[in-house]
């Protein structure tokens, strides 16, 4: 197993404690115009808060769905979120140190874990997805290609 060299912990390298960028920081043109006239900020974090908190709810929605449901979609919206608010931000660092330190310990790990923990989530998975088409059948608009695939697996019907 090689050895990993520690990484240096994720830290901001600006000067100020303010998390967010100032307007002159701001690498897009667009949003440099927009967070210097305070009327046009106010209506963009709201926006912001709006997109980012839709998506959020979303990834709620999506959640029992099979496959990775609302983890994407929740991420997306904490980062929509993070570009205006700083409580935002703060809890996506948080999250990425989490997933990076998980990294590392999987990377220490033999390789038989890493390999194990991969096929018990495919497997965990394709059960999901294996049982959400068990319960509800495949929907009627499913191409006949797939549908004719669909009805080779046990105990799969077509739904409504």
């Amino acid at each position: 197993m090689k050895e990993q060299k520690p990484r240096p912990a994720l830290r901001d390298t600006r000067e100020d404690d303010n998390v967010l960028l100032d307007a002159d920081e701001d690498r897009w043109e667009w949003r440099r115009k927009i967070r210097a006239d305070p009327r046009k900020h106010r209506i963009y974090r709201i926006v912001v808060g709006f997109v980012g908190t839709l998506l959020i709810l979303l990834a709620g929605a999506t959640g029992w769905l099979p496959g990775p449901g609302g983890i994407p979609l929740a991420l997306l919206g904490l980062a929509v979120l993070a570009s205006e608010f700083e409580w935002a931000q703060r809890l996506l660092h948080q999250v990425h140190e989490q997933l990076h330190r998980g990294r590392v310990w999987m990377q220490r790990q033999p390789r038989w874990v890493s390999w194990g923990s991969g096929v018990l989530t495919v497997a965990f998975i394709g059960l999901a997805i294996w049982t959400t088409l068990v319960v509800f059948g495949y929907p009627s608009w499913t191409p006949d290609v797939v549908g004719n695939y669909l009805d080779l697996v046990p105990g799969v019907d077509p739904g409504g």
